[in-house]
């Protein structure tokens, strides 16, 4: 069974112009896209199946990712279905110089694992051996339920 944390995955992007907006900073369906992307890959490394996206809870933009930033994307897979897996997304923005983080982005999605004929397949079930794991997933937890 896999554990909490072998789902643990992170990217960075330099935010180059082509990113922007007209205020200079990272366009919402860039962060969008790319928090898609690791939390696929965060569930296919849980699976080991293919991934697609089932459902984005909301998207809470609390601040903005600049050109010349690095936005860190962060994803873990914190809760499964019979099929599905929960998994935790956050977005940083980084200064590349100091390596400085805040938080910028937050959301919660869902994926399916699917196989060869594109048809919902099992996934194990999650195990969290670690304090770590059980602090990551107690946050995710509370966080998707608003108390966090």
């Amino acid at each position: 069974m896999p554990d909490l944390l072998d789902t643990y995955m992170e990217n960075r992007w330099l935010i180059q112009p082509n990113h922007a907006n007209i205020l200079e900073t990272a366009h919402g369906g860039y962060v969008l896209k790319w928090m898609d992307e690791v939390g696929a890959m965060a569930s296919m490394r849980f699976s080991q199946e293919s991934c697609v996206t089932a459902h984005i809870n909301h998207v809470d933009f609390q601040r903005p990712i600049m050109v010349g930033d690095l936005a860190l994307i962060e994803a873990y897979v914190y809760d499964v279905g019979q099929t599905s897996m929960r998994v935790r997304l956050r977005a940083y923005r980084e200064d590349p110089q100091t390596g400085t983080q805040e938080q910028t982005t937050e959301s919660y999605f869902v994926y399916v694992a699917i196989d060869e004929d594109r048809d919902p397949t099992p996934v194990p079930e999650l195990t969290v051996s670690t304090e770590r794991g059980k602090q990551l997933q107690a946050d995710a937890l509370s966080g998707e339920n608003g108390d966090g």
